[in-house]
């Protein structure tokens, strides 16, 4: 679920009066992550190493506060929950949009990946939640990429991960992942602060 919040009642305060009606206020920040345990993980156990990142994703921002709330047309809201959402290449050649609620659990979050990015793909038609906040992701794989930074649109504000093609190094695998926020949503030290957890999460896997 989500509802208006009054902004001079958060943290958001100060950002909401200078960014809210900015012409771009969107910030990138670029981070190189060792993923060589997700790769491991991957390969031993089956799963889509996609799924794998965007799970990590999910339970970095759980811990991140700003998270939960999200600039829309003007107005600040709060949202009680976390979806991931997904590029997928459908049947047809073209892409779609698909939304997944995280799931803390990973085996239940890596069977709805699974269930229903194969369902978008399949019938060409994105899927999407109303009552989540919706972290956006987009993997370019077919070549390696040192930064993404995303178009602007102020129909969507939501905070996008991105990165394109991991590097296998002899002792490791890495990979730089771009991270575009609103300024509103958070400040620069809450995104840095989301993106060591998230290295964190991938060590864990």
């Amino acid at each position: 679920m989500k509802h208006e919040i009054d902004p001079q009642s958060t943290s958001r305060a100060e950002a909401f009066s200078l960014w809210m009606t900015s012409p771009m206020p969107m910030v990138t920040l670029t981070k190189t992550f060792d993923i060589s345990r997700a790769v491991k993980v991957s390969k031993k156990r089956g799963i889509k190493l996609n799924a794998l990142l965007c799970w990590c994703i999910g339970k970095a921002a759980m811990q991140v506060e700003e998270f939960f709330t999200l600039p829309e047309q003007g107005k600040l809201y709060r949202y009680d929950a976390l979806a991931i959402n997904i590029i997928v290449n459908n049947a047809k050649g073209g892409i779609n949009s698909c939304d997944i609620a995280f799931d803390a659990d990973l085996i239940k979050f890596v069977s709805d990946y699974d269930a229903l990015t194969s369902k978008v793909a399949a019938e060409c038609a994105s899927s999407f939640l109303d009552d989540a906040m919706i972290i956006g992701t987009s993997a370019v794989v077919h070549t390696e990429l040192d930064c993404i930074v995303n178009q602007y649109t102020d129909k969507f504000s939501n905070p996008m991960v991105m990165w394109g093609k991991y590097r296998k190094h002899w002792l490791k695998t890495t990979l730089p992942i771009s991270f575009q926020f609103h300024h509103v949503q958070m400040d620069g030290g809450h995104a840095a602060l989301f993106l060591e957890r998230l290295q964190q999460e991938i060590r864990k896997l």
